[in-house]
């Protein structure tokens, strides 16, 4: 059964004419004893039917956690489900990923980092380039979600752009509900949370300023 209504089917369609060049989703899934990853098959699915709507201009990469480690490795992949949005049909990484389905309201977030990558431009203010262009080492951003949640899409965008527009940022979309240990290592409480470098901890949806702010502190005092 499709995952995607027809009547969504025809949105889709529409918003992916918007890309300029073509994208690779890579998606990870696992069937080990280890890890019971109940949302990997819908997710799998989810990416294959958006790709059917892109009239060829997202290519897709399915991968197994346990069977591939060394794709996994080379895009920082260490748990499944996961969906990475690469440029280029080769596959150039510019941090964009997604931990857990990205379905609900996080959808919006897959489709708009699609759309980013295959512009390769992040719509950020003057400042937050300026801010992006001192960040000399690596710095990650790890966005707790669910798919219920209205706020957490522009929480999830916004640090995508960030990794979008810096070599040394990436951000990550993560479901507080299917990592429930790390939600819990992080006291992940609401959504949307944001963490940076696993230290600095921002509650809510806040600004591109206050979240550049959050940056700023943490690469002058890390």
């Amino acid at each position: 059964m499709p995952l995607l209504k027809p009547g969504l089917q025809k949105d889709i369609r529409e918003a992916l004419k918007g890309m300029s060049a073509p994208v690779t989703l890579a998606v990870f899934t696992t069937d080990t004893d280890q890890h019971a990853c109940e949302m990997c098959d819908d997710t799998r699915q989810l990416v294959e039917e958006l790709a059917l709507l892109s009239d060829g201009r997202i290519t897709t990469e399915i991968y197994d956690l346990a069977r591939d480690p060394a794709r996994a490795a080379a895009l920082h992949v260490d748990k499944a489900p996961a969906v990475v949005v690469l440029a280029g049909n080769g596959g150039t990484d510019h941090g964009v990923r997604f931990f857990g389905i990205p379905s609900g309201y996080e959808f919006a977030s897959l489709i708009s980092a699609v759309l980013m990558v295959s512009s390769g431009q992040a719509a950020l203010t003057p400042a937050t380039i300026a801010a992006l262009s001192r960040v000399a080492e690596p710095l990650q951003i790890q966005v707790f979600v669910t798919p219920t949640c209205p706020y957490c899409p522009a929480a999830v965008t916004l640090a995508h752009k960030l990794a979008m527009a810096s070599p040394h940022v990436s951000a990550e979309m993560i479901d507080a509900s299917e990592f429930p240990d790390l939600s819990d290592r992080f006291g992940v409480r609401a959504v949307p949370h944001t963490v940076i470098n696993g230290k600095v901890h921002v509650e809510g949806s806040v600004p591109e300023a206050a979240l550049i702010e959050k940056m700023a502190a943490w690469t002058a005092h890390p």
